[in-house]
């Protein structure tokens, strides 16, 4: 297992969309686990494949309190299959570092993906975890979390932003 790097926007590559993984292999194997480590070192409730520089439709998922037992989810080719209601709960991202924002979601998920070991899996997802599942996926199809957003609240972000990384070139 390794530590990969996790690509930071404006990067282009986080805006393209990734293919589907036609083998459950070693390899796609491999890069689920080394993005649950990183998800877990940087730390993160998600990861996706684009992220680390892989377009592939591969997602890692860990949406337990840090006072409860690991509950990693390995999603390969997720999928969203119904969503009900809607809620704004604020939202970061690991390739957006340091900037938050209120973005509208599903509460409740019904979602379908491959694990690790090929099966299809269907499941209902709720709360933290229904907006982790939208949100990664959204990875996979090139979005962003602000993507979202309001174009007033995205002209916003790319000012704050600009400072963010200003700051972090500084501190550098």
């Amino acid at each position: 297992m390794a530590l990969r790097r996790i690509l930071h926007y404006p990067e282009p590559l986080l805006r393209q969309v990734s293919q589907p993984v036609t083998d459950v292999d070693d390899e796609i194997r491999e890069l689920a686990r080394d993005m649950a480590e990183t998800m877990y070192a940087a730390p993160g409730v998600g990861l996706a494949a684009p992220q680390v520089g892989v377009l592939k439709r591969l997602i890692v998922l860990d949406c337990a309190r840090q006072d409860e037992e690991a509950q990693l989810i390995t999603a390969i080719n997720p999928e969203i299959l119904a969503g009900e209601g809607e809620i704004n709960e604020e939202e970061g991202c690991l390739s957006v570092p340091g900037y938050y924002a209120r973005v509208a979601r599903r509460p409740q998920v019904r979602v379908r993906f491959l694990n690790l070991e090929g099966q299809r899996v269907e499941m209902d997802a709720e709360g933290l975890l229904a907006v982790a599942f939208q949100h990664e996926i959204d990875h996979l199809d090139g979005v962003l979390f602000v993507d979202h957003l309001s174009s007033l609240k995205k002209s916003l972000f790319k000012k704050k932003y600009k400072k963010i990384l200003e700051q972090k070139q500084e501190e550098l």
